[in-house]
């Protein structure tokens, strides 16, 4: 019995020997790059621009609903009925203005800060194969790196019979 546990810690030592795993905090590193006062002042723009455009329409709505009480009494009842729609017609673009402004800035963000990723990720694959590192979490302990020769991706897709066409590297 004592034989097979130590056979078993000298496999169990000699498999985690074989794997080299860091960790990385990706958006500590973000925080500290010279780009992001630049990201950062550009996704406020963005921000402005959204809203006067949110503004403008509500201009354009108030004017509708002050136009539409104002002369509610000459109104014939189809012209009421046009004027409403008119009404309810702005109320609902100034709704989807509101709810996909948050949207809008998520994406732009994601897309100015993608480039920056990108960089992180060219120096994180750099890194860990010069340091020999076969897996790297972030802080929040999902993978950011991983060796290829450790994934089974490709051996468990062909296992499955499902082929895919390889992609060539620019």
């Amino acid at each position: 019995m004592r034989i097979l546990a130590i056979l078993f810690l000298f496999i169990s030592f000699s498999a985690f020997s074989q794997t080299k795993v860091g960790t990385v905090d990706v958006d500590f590193i973000l925080s500290k790059m010279p780009e992001i006062p630049s990201v950062q002042k550009q996704v406020e723009d963005y921000g402005k621009e959204l809203d006067a455009d949110f503004k403008k329409n509500l201009e354009a709505y108030d004017a509708l609903v002050k136009a539409y009480t104002e002369g509610e009494a000459g109104l014939t009842i189809a012209q009421k009925k046009t004027k409403q729609e008119e009404i309810i017609a702005a109320e609902n673009d100034l709704n989807k203005i509101q709810q996909n402004g948050s949207k809008l800035m998520n994406i732009k963000r994601d897309e100015l800060l993608r480039p920056l990723y990108q960089k992180i990720g060219v120096s994180l694959e750099k890194i860990a194969k010069a340091e020999g590192y076969t897996q790297v979490l972030q802080l929040d302990n999902s993978v950011v790196y991983a060796d290829n020769t450790y994934d089974l991706t490709l051996t468990i897709l062909k296992d499955l019979g499902i082929t895919i066409e390889e992609e060539t590297k620019q």
